[in-house]
């Protein structure tokens, strides 16, 4: 039996892929120097490093979108990450594009998501604004923390008990880039960042529409008419639109009319889905947790766990890595054990 090793699957890369795609045998290296893998790739070796991380096994108990659902078919932040790891490769594979390099964006992008989804992070945002005395709602008090620049923290910092993943530069980079209005240094990174937008748009319909909270009829019909009348009509869609339109653009594209309508769609989300509606009925709740243990753990730093007091970091910082660090259910363990009075005689 012949084995394929890892100079042979470089060789292969310059064989089949685009000139534009990001080949491992020219990355720029990670953070510090390792001997290269005999069978892998740097970037086979970087996707099953996130693979195996703690972080990564975390993210099947925090939340997507709905707060600690009844049913087992609701997103979490995990089946999240999978279904963008999912839809990018199906991206980049027509483009000739690097499927390891945005596989293992796609799977790393999220790793340094607050338990409560977005409720979460934006409660540790104002947590943290009110230590260091900047005004909760301004963006000062959003740049405090960032998900995605959180996610490359932990694979960075707390990863392998304080030694790190040591990822390659691009997956670093793609990681970084996948949110707001940052652009990743590859078109894999771009990708990736194009796939999780079409992956939560879509999966948070469905998922709204399987809390009863939406109906097909209720959403736009322009963009409904642009993307299809379900899930799967509007992924195959948007799929085939990045495709073709970034193959002729030789960057990564969508058409304007299903850009407009994608967009659509989300501005429409956030009108009847993330800022109002039944499925954040628990949000305040599941923000007071998360701003009360940040409260506490800034007035108690002895007692957070000794990996997160190994670095001359700000208070704050050490706390946001720890919280952030968190399941949905231990951020609500941890407020108990806290705060919640237990009868005399349970310990």
């Amino acid at each position: 039996m012949e084995v394929c090793a890892r100079l042979d699957l470089e060789r292969r890369e310059h064989e089949l892929l685009s000139p534009m795609a990001a080949f491992a045998d020219a990355s720029l290296g990670r953070g510090r120097h390792e001997p290269e893998d005999p069978l892998r790739t740097c970037y086979q070796r970087d996707r099953d490093r996130i693979l195996h991380s703690k972080s990564f096994r975390r993210l099947a108990n925090k939340t997507q979108v709905f707060l600690a659902p009844e049913g087992d078919h609701y997103r979490t932040r995990l089946t999240h990450t999978l279904e963008v790891a999912q839809i990018a490769r199906d991206i980049a594979r027509p483009l000739r594009l690097n499927e390891d390099l945005t596989e293992a964006i796609a799977l790393g992008h999220d790793l340094g998501h607050t338990p409560f989804g977005h409720a979460g992070e934006r409660a540790l945002q104002r947590a943290m604004a009110r230590h260091v005395g900047v005004d909760p709602r301004s963006d000062a008090a959003r740049g405090l923390f960032r998900h995605n620049e959180q996610s490359v923290r932990v694979v960075e910092l707390y990863e392998r008990e304080g030694r790190g993943l040591n990822l390659s530069t691009e997956v670093l980079n793609g990681m970084r880039c996948h949110a707001g209005s940052l652009r990743a240094r590859t078109l894999e990174g771009r990708v990736v960042a194009r796939a999780d937008r079409i992956a939560y748009v879509t999966h948070d319909i469905d998922d709204a529409e399987r809390a009863g909270l939406l109906t097909e009829e209720m959403l736009p019909a322009r963009c409904r008419d642009g993307l299809g009348g379900n899930s799967s009509e509007r992924i195959a869609a948007m799929v085939h639109d990045i495709v073709s339109t970034s193959a002729a653009a030789g960057d990564v594209q969508m058409s304007d009319t299903v850009w407009g309508a994608l967009m659509g769609m989300r501005a429409f989300l956030f009108s009847n889905l993330y800022k109002t509606g039944d499925a954040k009925s628990e949000e305040p709740k599941a923000e007071h947790v998360v701003e009360a243990l940040f409260d506490y753990y800034v007035r108690h730093l002895d007692e957070l766990p000794a990996e997160y007091t190994l670095r001359g970091d700000p208070d704050e910082v050490r706390v946001a890595d720890y919280i952030s660090s968190m399941t949905d259910r231990f951020a609500i363990r941890r407020y108990q054990d806290l705060f919640v009075p237990r009868a005399w005689g349970l310990r």
